[in-house]
């Protein structure tokens, strides 16, 4: 029993040392969509367009990266899943031979999304139901932060590696360092720096000057990740992989690339696509239908998403904790150390989603009101407070296991998870509305269905999840 206290002890204080990094990181995020919106509603351009159709190119150009980038998710998971068990085994050799396979994919894949990127852009906009103003600004904001790609990718990498290698303060660091050079960067570029005599030091860019700060930011912190990585990981980790592959180059590549670990990371990475496209699926089909319900009922979805993300924000620390853990003991093959960080991380995951309920049943109106001072908008919101109410508990759970099974590296079950959880979510919004009489298909209605689709979204992943977890629970 003293032992088990102990064990219990340690893990928690793993578990902190891993969560709060992340979490702490994870609250920067917000702050550059912030940044980015207010900057665009005070800089006027040459072209005349009003703050209205600057925000607007914004959210539509950076829901296109979202979506693009939401397709290489893989080398974030798979990575971080697959460095965490070599870390647990002692295999030095293998944790070089992850990172060396995961940025030249990171690379490769960049460099294929800098050759496609005007088809994506074409097809992406054919797509898109807004006025040719807001279509030639979303294109020029696109066409200057693809230039990031390589920097994107790259940090994906860098921190799913970090991450298995049981270092969160890295990542913490990097995702601040991006974040506030990207503040900093896009208020500089779009508004210029005058001195008071008048003279010039830096021309005002305007609206590409946001986009600009963006690739200037994440060029700085995959800088910042390189140069951690060579400070700290060389030498223990790397000049092993290159004693082992007796110094030529066409063997070093064989031994990244050739063997089971390699057919792993694709088979992982598969998955872990088609799991990205649920997502995707899922993201536009709750936006897209939304649309359909007048500007006040979309402009409440979107809240209601952005206020369960904050949630996610915090959660999602205690599931990168359970990652690297899980993939950690798995490695070592220690199942009670496993179980047990599966058992406390949902401690720690299902008291910050009681504290979420707290704050929305009796803050939800003031958090309207930190998002919107439209007062319509926040009068047909609170009709869908009760959902945020609903969402945390079964939210921190999802997410949690998702953390689980990207540390045991069990991409399968993490794919059929989602594609249930997609069926789930659009069959739920058909049969409600159907089951609906035509009478009652009011867009109010409408809203509550689709609020109910996405929780039945969240709630099949929980279940299914749950369920197959003995199969990763034996070691």
């Amino acid at each position: 029993m003293k032992h088990r206290s102990g064990l219990d002890r340690r893990l928690n204080g793993e578990i902190l040392r891993l969560a709060i990094p992340s979490i702490l990181a994870n609250i920067t995020v917000p702050l550059v969509g912030i940044a980015d919106t207010a900057i665009a509603g005070h800089i006027a351009t040459s072209a005349g367009a009003g703050a209205a159709a600057l925000i607007s190119a914004i959210a539509i150009g950076s829901t296109l990266f979202d979506l693009l980038y939401w397709n290489f998710a893989f080398l974030r998971v798979g990575t971080g899943g697959l460095t965490a068990q070599a870390f647990g085994s002692g295999d030095k050799v293998e944790c070089g031979r992850v990172f060396v396979r995961a940025m030249i994919i990171a690379l490769g894949c960049s460099l294929l999304l800098l050759l496609l990127h005007p088809l994506f852009l074409r097809l992406a906009l054919l797509c898109i139901g807004s006025t040719p103003e807001i279509k030639e600004l979303a294109s020029k904001y696109f066409l200057i932060r693809i230039w990031a790609a390589p920097a994107t990718l790259g940090l994906m990498a860098f921190k799913g590696w970090f991450i298995g290698m049981q270092d969160s303060v890295s990542p913490m660091a990097t995702d601040i360092v991006v974040n506030v050079t990207n503040i900093a960067a896009s208020i500089l570029l779009a508004s210029g720096i005058t001195l008071s005599d008048g003279r010039c030091l830096l021309p005002a860019m305007g609206f590409s000057g946001i986009a600009t700060g963006t690739v200037i930011a994440q060029y700085t912190g995959l800088l910042l990740a390189g140069c951690i990585f060579l400070l700290r990981y060389l030498r223990p980790l790397f000049l092993p992989v290159l004693r082992n592959v007796q110094g030529r180059i066409v063997p070093k590549l064989r031994a990244v690339f050739l063997g089971s670990q390699t057919s792993r990371f694709f088979r992982t990475g598969a998955d872990l696509m088609v799991r990205s496209l649920c997502f995707i699926a899922v993201y536009i089909g709750y936006t897209v239908i939304s649309s359909y319900y007048g500007d006040s009922l979309t402009a409440v979805c979107s809240i209601m998403m952005k206020l369960l993300m904050i949630f996610s924000y915090f959660t999602d620390g205690f599931a990168y904790a359970g990652e690297a853990m899980t993939g950690r003991y798995i490695g070592e093959g220690n199942a009670l150390a496993m179980r047990s960080t599966v058992k406390w991380t949902f401690v720690w995951s299902l008291s910050l989603a009681a504290l979420f309920m707290i704050l929305y049943a009796f803050g939800g109106e003031l958090l309207l009101r930190m998002m919107t001072s439209d007062e319509l908008i926040i009068a047909d919101a609170k009709a869908y407070l009760p959902w945020l109410l609903l969402m945390p508990p079964v939210g921190c759970a999802a997410f949690n296991w998702d953390g689980i099974y990207i540390g045991a590296t069990a991409s399968r079950q993490m794919r059929n998870s989602m594609l249930w959880a997609t069926v789930l979510f659009f069959g739920t919004f058909a049969l409600g509305r159907i089951a609906l009489p035509l009478s009652l298909r009011t867009p109010e209605l409408l809203t509550h269905i689709l609020m109910a689709a996405y929780f039945a979204h969240l709630l099949a992943r929980t279940v299914y999840l749950t369920i197959k977890y003995k199969t990763i629970a034996k070691l």
